[in-house]
C-alpha cells in the first residue's frame, strides 16, 4: 500500500472515530426507553414496537417520529434519534414489522401499494401517542421516513385534497431517499400541508432523483413549502456509516420495468455529514420554534 493510501486511510478511521464518538455522546445523554404504540388494523388492534429517546433536562419538547426502510430499524435510525435526542427533541422509533410478523421485506417479495396504505397509519398512531405524551408540545411534531418508510411519509406528506382528514398533526416531514413510486396512487394532482425536505442521493439507483421530481411536479398547492437536498456522488442509504456502496442484484426495486431488481447502497460520509446539517436547520426553522 502506498504512503498516500495509508494517508488517506487513516485520515478516514480518524473522521469516522469523531462522528461515532458524537453519536456516543450524544447518546449517553440520551434517556431510552422501549414503548409500544398501538394501531388499528383490519377490525385489530396491533401494538408497535418503538424506542422513545428523550433529551436530558425537564420540559417540554417537540417530537420527531421516525419510520425505517425495508429492513426493519437499524443504526441509521438509531443514530438518528440519538442526534435529534441531543438538539432537544423527543425522537420515536415504531417498529413497524415486528408486530406483523415481518423482519426485512427488500427483496422480491416488495411491499405493495396496500401494504404501503396501511402501514401509514402508523404514522397516525405515532403522532397520537407522542401528542399525548406530558413532556411532549403536540403543536409542535414532525415525522421522518427512510426509503420505503419515506414513501409511505410520502402519502402523509402529499394529498390530493388539503381538507384530508387523515392528515396528521404535523408541522413538518422528512422524507430520506423516499420511495416516490408510491405517490403513484395519490393521482395527478397533489397538495402540501406542511413543510417537507426530501433528502436524497444524486446516485440514487433504487429510489432514484428523477422519480420523486416527478412527484414534486404535480404539487399544484404548497409547492413553496417543498426542500429538496440532493447530495452529489451518494447512493442510497448514504448515512449508513462504515457501509461501502455496493451492489444488491435480488433486491425489489420499484423504479425498474415490473419493479425487480437490483439496486445500490452504501455509504457516504460527506453526504451524511451535510445530511445532519441539512435536518437540523430544517427542524429548526419548522418545528423547534
Amino acid at each position: 500500500m502506498s504512503d498516500q493510501a495509508v494517508m488517506l486511510l487513516q485520515r478516514s478511521v480518524v473522521v469516522l472515530l469523531a462522528l461515532l464518538a458524537a453519536v456516543l455522546h450524544a447518546s449517553a445523554a440520551t434517556a431510552q426507553q422501549n414503548v409500544r404504540v398501538p394501531v388499528e388494523q383490519g377490525g385489530r388492534t396491533l401494538q408497535l414496537t418503538a424506542q422513545l429517546f428523550r433529551p436530558s433536562g425537564s420540559g417540554v419538547v417537540p417530537a420527531v417520529a421516525i419510520f425505517h426502510g425495508c429492513g426493519g430499524p437499524g443504526q441509521n435510525t438509531a443514530r438518528m434519534a440519538a442526534l435529534l435526542s441531543s438538539w432537544g427533541y423527543a425522537a420515536l422509533v415504531v417498529d413497524s414489522f415486528s408486530a406483523r410478523g415481518l423482519k426485512d421485506v427488500c427483496g422480491r417479495n416488495w411491499p405493495k401499494q396496500a401494504d404501503a396504505d396501511a402501514r401509514a397509519h402508523d404514522i397516525d398512531a405515532a403522532l397520537a401517542w407522542l401528542g399525548k405524551q406530558s413532556f411532549v408540545d403536540a403543536r409542535r411534531l414532525a415525522f421522518m421516513g427512510y426509503s420505503y418508510g419515506g414513501g409511505v411519509a410520502l402519502l402523509r406528506a402529499l394529498s390530493p385534497r388539503l381538507d384530508d382528514r387523515t392528515a396528521p398533526a404535523a408541522r413538518a416531514a422528512i422524507l430520506v431517499y423516499p420511495d416516490c413510486a408510491l405517490a403513484d396512487a395519490l393521482g395527478p394532482k397533489l397538495v402540501v400541508r406542511q413543510p417537507t425536505l426530501f433528502a436524497m442521493g444524486g446516485l440514487d439507483d433504487w429510489t432514484p432523483v428523477p422519480q420523486c421530481q416527478g412527484v414534486i411536479d404535480r404539487v399544484v398547492q404548497g409547492r413553496d413549502l417543498i426542500e429538496t437536498r440532493i447530495y452529489d456522488g451518494a447512493h442510497h442509504s448514504f448515512d449508513a456509516l462504515g457501509l461501502p456502496v455496493r451492489y444488491l442484484p435480488d433486491v425489489g426495486n420499484r423504479s425498474k420495468p415490473g419493479g425487480c431488481c437490483g439496486a445500490h447502497y452504501g455509504a457516504n460520509e460527506a453526504a451524511w455529514k451535510a445530511f445532519v446539517v441539512d435536518v437540523k436547520a430544517f427542524l429548526a426553522k419548522a418545528v423547534a420554534q
